[in-house]
Order: structure tokens, then sequence, then C-alpha cells
């Protein structure tokens, strides 16, 4: 893994957690299961960026990199395993939604919360850190300026709380 990577990831999974969305477009997703309690917000609100969504290009340029993002997800044999047979089309919707409503675009999120929608899934700290990378080449490859691409991931790292389970 890249050193710089793997730097401002570790720095972030120590971050405090940043408060939940209340009500409205960005509140956060039901959890249906009464034994899931999420740890981390799906939806945290960015407050001190308000161009951060036009940095990634939009709508438009969020599709862009959620289709580059899931060929390497599926190329990458840490991630592979977690994506084949999945419907990559719905997932990457749900992300370009997620992201949307996180930076502030004029979005909602129809999925799930991220407790909800990895339990049970077994996913190692290896393959969060790659998606993480995988995440980055990706927004590199469309010249999202790396100061955009590390407060977006400051504000999503917390969630590896409820992503990682073992």
């Amino acid at each position: 893994m890249n050193l710089r990577i793997l730097s401002c990831a570790l720095a972030l999974i120590a971050a405090p957690l940043p408060a939940f969305a209340q009500v409205g477009p960005g509140a956060e997703p039901p959890v249906s299961d009464p034994d899931i309690t999420p740890r981390a917000p799906t939806l945290p609100v960015i407050t001190d960026d308000e161009n951060l969504y036009e940095a990634f290009g939009g709508r438009e340029g969020l599709v862009r990199i959620m289709d580059d993002f899931m060929e390497r997800l599926v190329a990458n044999p840490a991630t592979r395993p977690f994506f084949e047979g999945s419907d990559k089309e719905r997932i990457k919707l749900q992300l370009v939604e997620q992201f949307c409503v996180i930076m502030k675009g004029p979005c909602t999120y129809s999925g799930r919360s991220m407790a909800e929608a990895h339990r049970g899934q077994n996913i190692p700290e290896t393959a969060f850190y790659a998606l993480v990378e995988e995440f980055q080449k990706s927004a590199n490859k469309f010249d999202v300026p790396f100061r955009a691409q590390n407060r977006l991931i400051a504000a999503l790292a917390p969630m590896h709380r409820d992503i990682i389970d073992r």
C-alpha cells in the first residue's frame, strides 16, 4: 500500500466520530434489524467545505469515478471476493448517492446503513485499506484535488467501525 494512503487512513481511523445527520434529505438510513447498532454515521455531515461536490465533478463526476472504482475493486484480489456476485450497478448508484449527500450535493441516499449493509461479510482491515487505495486511484484518474479526496476520506473513515469485522 502506498505510504501516503496508509498514513492518511491510519490517522483518519483515530479521528473522532462526526455528528450523525438528523432529519431531512441527509437523514441516516433506518436500521431494520434491532441487533444492529451503527457505530459511525453512514451520512456524516461535512461542514467545512462548500465546494467539495464540485471538486468531484458533481453527480456526473461521481458516476465516472464510481464506474472506474468498481472495475478496480473487482480487479483487486483483496477486494474482489466482496464484490463478486453482487449487484455492482446498485452498489455504484448507492455510492454516488451517499457521497453526493455527504458532500452537500442535491441527492438523497436510498441505501442501508453501513452497519447493516456489511453485517456478516467478515471484511478484514486489509480489504478496507485496499478499497481506500483503489478509491484514491480512481479519484486521481479524474483529477480530483488531493485536498478534496482527503476531506471526503476523513468524513468516511469512521465508517470502518461498521465495515471491518475481523
